[in-house]
């Protein structure tokens, strides 16, 4: 039995591979990709980052401008997900197997979920230009909508893991549904929770820099206002400057999970 499980599972992998290669094969001849152009390149884009992609003297004096469009990435991205997570907090109450009220509500929060999380955040940012242009409410709003659909999904999952022996302990002995609420799910998934949220302020300090991109606001606004303008030394000291607060950004939010998980 485990031999004839071996060459099935190698038979799977083999039938798997070839799929992805031929799939490969197709896009490259539909793309009329050109594969030994793009490794040879790679040589001379090496040589440009480190001949022109490098802070200098003057970019330093553009340190003040810089810091001010991030202090404005980092704020907006705490929002956007801070309010979100309020949101699905009640959003995943209401979808969870373990806290539903009914089974309606349970689909219309699974859907919202579900439709939320799978539009990319860059997908949002378009469709809300057409509504509010070139603005900050914009970026807000597109990593609004994207966090609340992941953290409505992450929520229902982490609920429904952790909260499921208190809940059911307390309906054994009756207790309402506020009270199964309050004493047993959110002491229960908080600290989960609180870890989703963390990550999410992660991530949306990383999806901001390309939102800004295309709302004109925060720090992927000025790193596209001097890339395109040739400041390619500035552009790079913006990059620095990312690569720090995401850093330091990830330390804290790792030092939290320790502390509360």
């Amino acid at each position: 039995m485990r031999v004839e499980a071996l060459i099935k599972r190698r038979r799977n992998n083999l039938i798997f591979f070839a799929v992805l290669l031929a799939a490969t094969l197709v896009s490259i001849i539909i793309t009329e990709f050109e594969v030994t152009k793009a490794f040879t390149s790679i040589p001379r884009a090496i040589g440009w980052a480190v001949k022109s992609f490098y802070p200098n003297a003057n970019s330093l004096e553009k340190i003040p401008k810089i810091l001010v469009k991030l202090r404005e990435t980092v704020l907006l991205s705490i929002a956007s997900t801070t309010v979100a997570a309020i949101f699905a907090a009640f959003l995943a109450l209401f979808g969870s197997k373990t806290t539903q009220i009914n089974s309606f509500l349970a689909a219309v929060s699974r859907g919202i979920a579900s439709i939320f999380r799978n539009i990319p955040v860059a997908a949002w940012a378009l469709i809300l230009l057409l509504s509010f242009g070139q603005s900050s409410l914009t970026g807000y709003f597109a990593l609004f909508f994207a966090t609340w659909g992941f953290l409505t999904r992450a929520f229902m999952e982490t609920i429904d893991e952790v909260g499921s022996e208190g809940v059911e302990a307390l309906k054994a002995v009756g207790a309402s549904y506020f009270h199964i609420i309050f004493q047993a799910v959110i002491p229960s998934s908080l600290p989960q929770m609180i870890s989703w949220v963390l990550f999410m302020v992660e991530t949306n300090i990383r999806s901001s820099t390309l939102v800004g991109i295309l709302t004109g606001t925060g720090i992927g606004f000025i790193f596209n206002l001097y890339y395109k303008s040739f400041q390619y030394n500035a552009a790079s000291l913006v990059v620095v400057f990312i690569i720090i607060s995401v850093l330091v950004i990830e330390y804290i939010s790792n030092y939290v999970r320790r502390v509360i998980l």
